[in-house]
């Protein structure tokens, strides 16, 4: 079929308009049914593409298509580092530290010797590919994490690794490029090499950094002066970063713009949550083409060439080294062996890789040095390959690995980082739940941090902390600090400005208790709780320890019954489906609690208590509210 851009300029203008429309058609499918958007984006790319109708083929837009994906990795890039804040980089800094280094040797080495021994190429050209599979890359990694809402701390090892993965990849790989063309250099020229670009593309993306924070920070504003000339300035700053890198050193505008933007997403700038939102709007758009780009570049004939022996290295790269470097990487952390598992099933490789073995495949079957089209092959093919399958599997069905390993937790806010919301976070973590601890000393969030917690040191009472923190996402905002009068605030910033679905306050002072219950906050007052605490000591000691033990060897969980396939049934029927180990042992129907009789029907918004051992319950929860 003879593409439409044939037929003149005009329809490049028609097709770009026909891209982002998919695009966006994508990204509105991906909310719908709650998939990572590459998934969509990549699909769409195929049909439209030569292996498809062949509306948009890699001739379209010429010699142009480079610059226009280089521009677009820029900008994604540089939204993905502006929200790497130091604050989440102190979530999980060791697991990503080792992500980016042990990681990324374990990948590069291992993928190398995969490529050598059943696809048979040569040294240089299984170095090439395994440089270019060690990024994962924000273009991937960001929409999934949009979708899939796991822990603070394994999305910001995620991102971490795969912010930094994408510039070493790039530069790594132009390095190895190098010393193909060439065989005349010590091996030392090349890790300088490497230095050299590392360290140009960083400088150059301190300078922009720096000059863009002069500009909008201590250059007196003109009176007309708004949000949208920042916006524009930090769009324009990031593009810049980028262009001055290539320039000076190929691969280098990668390293400038991601350093650029963790620079500036740290710097507290004015008009920063507007500069946030643009930049994610602009990042849909560049995503959707950048990615449907892509995927029209893939050519299954050039793919099916590969055979058994390719799909054997997409093997070895994600069901071996994946799960091995996540696995090495995060010894010693906090992770559950779940989180591990997600970590290990879900590194899609993205543009980066795509773009750049694009860009070395056509240069390896020109005639000069070096010159290898058998290589060419080899590296296009064992590249898309394993970009389409873990695009396709790994961030197609992230979110239902999510949910079979059980790592998409509530989202929790604890106001209040001394004993009472240390002993809350604990009991929260020990369960699953993401906690993140607000608290305002200093000493207090550090001692926080060291013993494991997500803790961020800042005045819980400030909407943009508790913006920041994820009150917009969170399920619970728990007060628990020892004033009263802050408990207050937060519980009606909470309400109005978050409207989160359960707000619960610390009530130090048993005559304040009137004025949360008219916010409709639901309290524990401290001196009610340790009475009643005191009198189960005495009454009945035995389930007075058994509830402090609870997760551990008992739990109780609580539901609302919303699934038809439960309202109607007797709880007799219910406990005789239910794992052995637990039953339903309380009924709460329009607020009066019941211990049930075996022939009671359930009714829908029922809320029924299960109790057990802590594995059965959480399997009845599961099989009760398999969608919660």
């Amino acid at each position: 079929m003879i593409p439409l851009a044939a037929s003149g300029e005009s329809n490049v203008l028609i097709l770009v308009a026909v891209i982002l429309a998919l695009g966006v058609a994508s990204q509105v499918l991906a909310d719908r049914f709650r998939v990572p958007s590459v998934l969509f984006l990549i699909l769409v790319g195929v049909a439209i593409g030569p292996e498809g109708l062949g509306i948009v083929t890699a001739d379209v837009f010429g010699s142009s298509l480079s610059i226009i994906v280089g521009i677009s990795v820029a900008i994604i890039v540089f939204e993905g580092a502006f929200h790497l804040k130091i604050e989440k980089l102190r979530e999980a800094p060791s697991a990503a530290l080792r992500l980016v280094t042990v990681g990324a040797a374990i990948s590069f080495v291992g993928t190398t010797l995969a490529v050598r021994w059943f696809l048979g190429a040569e040294w240089g050209i299984a170095a090439l590919v395994g440089a270019l599979l060690i990024a994962t890359g924000p273009t991937v990694i960001t929409p999934i994490i949009s979708v899939v809402p796991v822990r603070d701390r394994v999305s910001a090892a995620l991102e971490t690794e795969g912010i930094v993965n994408d510039v070493t990849a790039a530069i790594f790989a132009v390095v190895i490029f190098k010393l193909l063309a060439s065989q005349e250099a010590h091996p030392t020229a090349y890790f300088v090499d490497f230095i050299e670009r590392l360290s140009v593309g960083i400088f150059i993306g301190l300078v922009v950094a720096a000059v863009l924070w002069f500009l909008l920070v201590k250059v007196d504003l003109p009176a007309g002066w708004t949000p949208q000339n920042a916006r524009i300035m930090t769009l324009a700053g990031a593009i810049l970063a980028f262009s001055l890198g290539e320039t000076i050193a190929s691969e280098s505008g990668v390293a400038a713009v991601a350093a650029a933007g963790v620079l500036l997403g740290n710097a507290q700038l004015p008009f920063e949550k507007t500069i946030e939102e643009f930049k994610g709007d602009i990042t849909i758009v560049v995503l959707s083409f950048v990615f449907i780009a892509l995927a029209t570049l893939i050519e299954f004939d050039t793919l099916l060439s590969l055979g058994w022996p390719g799909l054997l290295v997409v093997a070895v790269v994600t069901l071996v080294l994946r799960p091995a470097l996540v696995f090495i990487s995060t010894l010693g952390e906090r992770f559950t062996r779940e989180e591990k598992l997600f970590m290990s099933f879900v590194g899609p490789r993205g543009i980066i890789p795509a773009s750049v073995a694009t860009l070395f495949a056509i240069q390896l079957q020109q005639p000069a040095p070096p010159s290898n089209p058998e290589g060419a092959s080899i590296l296009a093919g064992t590249v898309f390959l394993v970009i389409f399958v873990t695009v396709v599997f790994e961030g197609g069905f992230a979110r239902k690995i999510a949910e079979t390993l059980q790592v998409i937790p509530m989202r929790v806010l604890i106001i209040g980082g001394g004993r009472v919301g240390q002993e809350l976070g604990e009991r929260l973590e020990e369960r699953g739940e993401n906690v993140v601890i607000i608290e305002k000393k200093e000493s207090a969030a550090e001692t926080l941090r060291n013993d494991g917690f997500t803790a961020r040191e800042a005045d819980g009472t400030d909407i943009e902390v508790l913006r920041q923190a994820g009150a917009e996402r969170a399920k619970i905002v728990a007060a628990v600090t020892g004033d009263d009068d802050t408990n207050l605030l937060v519980s009606q910033l909470a309400n109005s400005k978050f409207d989160v679905e359960d707000v619960i306050a610390r009530v130090n002072e048993p005559e304040n208790v009137d004025a949360f219950n008219e916010l409709g906050v639901r309290t524990v007052s401290e001196s009610s709780s340790t009475a009643w605490a005191i009198d189960n000591l005495i009454e009945r000691p035995a389930l007075s320890r058994w509830m402090t033990e609870l997760g551990k060897s008992g739990d109780v969980q609580e539901i609302e019954v919303t699934d038809e396939t439960l309202a109607g049934r007797t709880v007799g029927d219910i406990n005789d489906d239910l794992p052995e180990g637990c039953m339903v042992a309380l009924v709460t129907r329009n607020e009066e609690n019941t211990v049930p009789e075996s022939d009671l029907k359930i009714e829908y918004h029922d809320h029924l208590t299960v109790l057990g051992r802590t594995e059965a319950v959480h399997e009845a929860i599961s099989q009760l509210h398999p969608h919660d």
